[in-house]
């Protein structure tokens, strides 16, 4: 069965929390630029280290290749990976 974008987006992503977690993360993205830590184009990913979208303090921030940070499992009983 193919998946319904449409319904996806009215059902999840348009609620206001998923909308802050995107802005958050977002926002992490932009701070790794500024600080030079990634580049547009670069394969890599902006990691949250404790799981929450919206804490992006810098100690909580980390790169990894998309790959590696798009491989954990994202289930509250097997958390996620920690990372260096």
């Amino acid at each position: 069965m193919a998946r319904d974008y449409r319904s996806e987006y009215d059902n999840y992503h348009s609620s206001p929390k998923q909308k802050k977690n995107r802005a958050s993360r977002n926002a992490a993205r932009a701070k790794m630029l500024k600080s030079g830590r990634v580049k547009k184009g670069d394969g890599k990913d902006v990691t949250h280290r404790n799981g929450n979208p919206r804490d992006n303090s810098g100690k909580n921030l980390g790169v990894l290749s998309a790959s590696k940070n798009r491989s954990y499992r994202r289930t509250k009983r097997a958390r996620k990976a920690q990372i260096l």
